[in-house]
């Protein structure tokens, strides 16, 4: 087993701009195209087999926005007296077989807004899985992606920012699904339908009022959404930073407190969301904009189409000759049309919103990982835990090198501390030996084996680490402990904290085992949490441990713990052996020195 001392670096963060200018619509198809796997139940044919059902279910509500209109014009004009040719007025009928199917068919449709009936409600129900599985397809694709991104990376992210991306970007796909499918297609059909039926049963009129109508709603809105989309990037952007700000300053709570600077942090949020109600401010107030210029369009056109049938009814319009009923029937299916025509321009705009969140979603998966395995690399072997840094040269900056030809060798059984001011490269140390970087020249073995030419899975499983700076999940003990090795026994965890001195502390706690260690385990003290990561460690049982910090022990047992200069202010134990290794080393030279004169003397 081979053991290194290492000390943590800085990390920073890093945000990248989002392009404000580039229309939602570039490119749609490509998007679409890369959506569509995870969309459709592939080697499932059941949920195959509910996508087309929920189609079937679709179609017929299409068909059956037709029939209500139908029905209500013939339980009227069934009401109203008509003078027949003959100059004699047909008697009233009571049609209750015509109230039936008028109720039946409300009852399937959702009383003509296609939204709350039986068809409608069967198709939310059966489509739940279908949106499961694109659901857990998306996350689970997002998180291994993310878990396979190098150091480097995730270094230079906000963890905020990018859990925002992924929480928007597996509802956008979902969003766009349901808006496209089950909103937008299902409203245009209606439209084209009711176009065809009005020139047909009506005249070329009542069909030319509702499509300039609808051509007039449809441009208004597509015009000023695309107008107003920067005002919705730049409110999303501000939301992100928003959102990570908050995030980061959480998570450094205890930072926050060492430097009491609570107020400050308010302060810079405070900032931050009064920037970002700037612009929802502007996003809000176009948003006015369009609803009132929607709001022109239909009632400009349900007056028009309104005042030509009652004109058809009581003098005829080009030898068309309407009764009541046909008039209901016209303002029946103009308010159908208006419903979900209503909510159009809400669902171009979150259609618009979610091919934004898509393509955040899209450049995060496109994100290549920095360090790969080598096609047809082997596991690593270890055979006796030879290590080999051979002229190893690295920098993370191209114009700050960190590592220069650095060559050492720890051979089995072996320990090497390394020694350095903050920076001078002893945690760069670790994280290439870990393959979290690769380097730009030499070369890194264990046994022989260049550790770029196997696979980084076995690489990181034959090595252990204790940091300095131990971050805990914010779970039990037990599973941070088990951590090291997932499919280690209850029984093994405690013989692994035992072990590392802390099985019996643990026991004094309340729920011993199970108590929350709280986030970044900031409800355990530093030793408590280096112990946690001692046990961890000893638990995975690797055959080469990398610390973070020097472990004094004496007589079994860990008196100090911390980084060279630490332990040499403490002036302990520690402290006492490095004085007294100087001072042999320092007689060795003496008497070098002291050999060689009296050797000049006999001369």
């Amino acid at each position: 087993m081979v053991e290194l001392g290492m000390v943590v670096a800085s990390q920073i963060n890093l945000s990248r701009p989002s392009n404000q200018n580039t229309s939602t619509w570039s490119n749609v198809w490509s998007k679409v195209k890369l959506m569509m796997p995870y969309v459709w139940p592939k080697g499932n044919f059941t949920l195959q087999f509910t996508v087309f059902f929920c189609l079937v279910l679709l179609a017929l509500g299409r068909a059956l926005n037709v029939l209500v209109p139908i029905y209500s014009k013939e339980i009227v004009d069934s009401l109203t007296y008509t003078p027949q040719a003959s100059a004699q007025v047909e008697p009233l009928q009571f049609r209750y077989d015509l109230i039936l199917i008028y109720v039946a068919l409300n009852f399937l449709e959702g009383r003509g807004s296609g939204q709350t009936g039986f068809l409608n409600n069967l198709r939310s129900l059966l489509w739940i899985k279908v949106q499961q599985y694109t659901t857990r397809r998306v996350q689970v694709k997002l998180f291994s992606h993310l878990h396979s991104l190098s150091l480097r990376w995730h270094l230079q992210r906000k963890t905020g920012e990018v859990l925002r991306v992924v929480d928007r970007g597996t509802d956008s796909i979902n969003n766009l699904l349901n808006y496209i499918v089950f909103q937008i297609f299902p409203t245009i059909a209606d439209i084209v339908i009711a176009i065809i039926y009005f020139v047909t049963v009506f005249n070329y009129l009542f069909g030319l009022i509702v499509f300039v109508c609808m051509f007039l709603y449809l441009a208004s809105t597509i015009v000023i959404t695309e107008w107003r989309t920067k005002y919705r990037r730049e409110m999303n952007l501000l939301d992100n930073k928003t959102n990570a700000m908050a995030v980061d300053s959480l998570l450094n709570f205890e930072t926050v407190k060492y430097y009491g600077a609570s107020d400050f942090e308010t302060q810079r949020y405070d900032e931050a969301i009064t920037n970002f109600q700037v612009a929802e401010w502007k996003s809000n107030a176009s948003l006015n904009l369009l609803n009132s210029a929607q709001n022109i369009v239909t009632t400009v056109g349900y007056m028009a189409g309104a005042l030509l049938c009652a004109w058809a009814v009581v003098s005829g319009v080009a030898g068309l000759h309407l009764t009541v009923g046909d008039y209901v029937l016209f303002g029946t299916y103009l308010a159908q049309l208006f419903v979900p025509l209503n909510w159009l321009g809400t669902y171009y705009r979150m259609i618009q919103q979610a091919f934004i969140d898509m393509e955040n979603m899209f450049d995060l998966l496109a994100e290549d990982a920095e360090v790969k395995d080598v096609p047809g690399c082997k596991d690593l072997i270890i055979y006796k835990g030879k290590i080999e840094f051979q002229n190893v040269c690295f920098r993370y900056d191209p114009s700050k090198p960190i590592i220069k030809n650095v060559s050492f060798t720890v051979n089995p059984g072996e320990t090497l501390a390394l020694v350095g001011h903050t920076g001078s490269g002893k945690s760069t140390i670790v994280r290439l030996l870990f393959r979290f970087y690769d380097i730009e020249s030499g070369s890194i073995k264990i046994d022989g084996q260049d550790i770029a030419m196997v696979s980084q899975k076995s690489l990181r499983q034959t090595i252990g680490v204790v940091p300095q700076d131990t971050v805990l999940f914010n779970t039990d003990i037990r599973y941070n402990i088990r951590y090291g090795r997932v499919a280690a026994s209850d029984q093994e965890v405690e013989a692994a904290a035992a072990a590392a001195e802390i099985h019996n502390r643990i026991l004094t706690f309340p729920k011993q085992y199970d108590t929350l260690v709280g986030e970044r385990g900031l409800k355990l003290s530093g030793g408590e949490k280096q112990r946690v990561a001692i046990a961890r460690t000893l638990l995975k049982a690797p055959a080469i441990v990398l610390l973070d910090e020097i472990l004094v022990f004496n007589e079994g047992e860990v008196i100090e713990r911390g980084t060279h200069e630490e332990l040499i202010a403490k002036g302990g134990h520690y402290a006492e052996m490095w004085q007294q290794q100087l001072q042999a080393k320092q007689s060795e030279v003496e008497e070098g020195a002291n050999g060689s004169a009296e050797i000049g003397k006999l001369d």
